[in-house]
């Protein structure tokens, strides 16, 4: 039974690993709303034992794209 919920484990730590390697850590409706206002700035979200402790982020440039 251990080798069994040990095999899980190791399968749910690979799939975050892929996940933080391919940039999906962050839900789709943050992804679109950065994609909408075309932030181009850092975010960072520390967790300690599972939950969010901090989250934060740098500004850096808004590029203002006229309606066309």
């Amino acid at each position: 039974m251990c080798d069994v919920s040990g095999g899980m484990e190791e399968g749910r730590f690979v799939e975050f690993r892929r996940k933080i390697r391919t940039a999906e850590v962050l839900s789709g409706a943050i992804q679109r709303l950065i994609s909408d206002i075309h932030f181009n700035g850092k975010i960072s979200v520390i967790i300690q034992n599972g939950r969010v402790l901090k989250s934060g982020y740098e500004e850096g440039y808004f590029r203002h794209h006229p309606e066309i």
